[in-house]
């Protein structure tokens, strides 16, 4: 991998994981590596990734970012909150207590079966109801704060 400049970065290396190549950063910090996924990106899935973590930020200041499971971007306080995965036609985002979640607004629309999470796929072109994703996340926050305290 190249840093701006066009220098070699002897810290980054490419792994394949499946049929998706992971950029792997010795010692940057999970912003950074979240940073690189969406340059990485290149289209509108950095895009989208992108203004999701800004609504999560703005959701919850103290949010604290993640990078596991070889790749996945993941935002924490007192305990994960949700995940943004990137494939080939949607950007999801996973909520790992979402099954206990109220969504006033409906905007869960992928793994509703489940008992425990809930996602929300984010298609080219879709439209973010900032106002709700941002009170989704605040009550997943609220969530695991009380389950912290017991």
């Amino acid at each position: 991998m190249r840093s701006p400049g066009g220098a070699k970065n002897e810290n980054s290396k490419s792994l394949k994981v499946g049929m998706r190549k992971v950029l792997s950063h010795k010692g940057e910090s999970p912003s950074q590596l979240i940073d690189a996924r969406i340059k990485e990106l290149h289209d509108w899935r950095g895009e989208m990734l992108a203004r999701l973590r800004a609504l999560i930020k703005q959701a919850d200041p103290k949010v604290v970012e993640e990078w596991k499971w070889r790749g996945t971007p993941v935002w924490s306080h007192d305990g994960l909150i949700c995940t943004g995965e990137t494939y080939k036609n949607v950007v999801k985002m996973t909520f790992s207590k979402g099954a206990s979640l109220n969504d006033p607004s409906g905007l869960f629309n992928s793994s509703l079966k489940g008992n425990t999470r809930r996602a929300i796929d984010f298609r080219q072109g879709d439209k973010v109801d900032e106002d709700a994703l941002k009170a989704l996340i605040r009550a997943a926050v609220i969530l695991n704060k009380s389950k912290a305290r017991t």
